[in-house]
């Protein structure tokens, strides 16, 4: 990596990969150079490959910005300068397509109002009682009474409008599923 003018941090480096495949298995060999140098790589994917499988293999091999081969060179400069101060970026199609598939799913069911008038006590045994506790081992991690546990789950039940334990947990599964 050339040093930073200042003797400061490194600038950026380059890193040509020919590879013929789609795949992101060209970040390999630069990551592989700084390892132990305390440098985090941010890689740029440049590539002929307008493939969502493409994009999502180099994302998640760590790239931080994806770009088609067609790009000027003044906005590849840019893309570099953007990416070195942390940032990321796609390219316009592959920003196109995400924004069309999000659009379309369904919106994520959004956390009801009576959530925001629990205490944090009772969210704390909210989310026990969604991973399964009964109230006597929920009293024990929490170091209080099983009454105290039973007046809280009392309180979250009326609070959430519901009738037993399962339909609160039911609440709770159902705003955790992806949309």
């Amino acid at each position: 990596m050339p040093p930073a003018s200042g003797g400061g941090r490194p600038g950026p480096g380059v890193w040509r990969s020919a590879s013929g495949s789609a795949g992101g298995a060209g970040l390999g060999p630069p990551r592989r150079i700084l390892v132990g140098s305390g440098v985090e790589p941010r890689v740029i994917v440049l590539t002929t490959f307008d493939l969502d499988h493409y994009v999502y293999a180099a994302l998640t091999a760590g790239a931080s910005g994806f770009l088609l081969k067609d790009v000027t060179a003044a906005h590849l400069a840019a893309a570099v300068r953007l990416v070195g101060t942390g940032d990321a970026l796609l390219a316009p199609t592959v920003t196109r397509r995400l924004i069309a598939e999000l659009s379309q799913r369904p919106a994520r069911p959004s956390e009801p109002p009576a959530m925001a008038t629990l205490t944090d006590r009772e969210r704390e045994v909210l989310e026990l009682l969604t991973q399964g506790k009964q109230n006597k081992q929920i009293a024990q991690d929490l170091g209080v009474s099983p009454r105290t546990i039973e007046i809280h789950r009392a309180r979250v039940m009326e609070k959430m409008n519901a009738q037993s334990v399962a339909e609160l947990v039911r609440m709770m599964l159902d705003l955790r599923q992806p949309a």
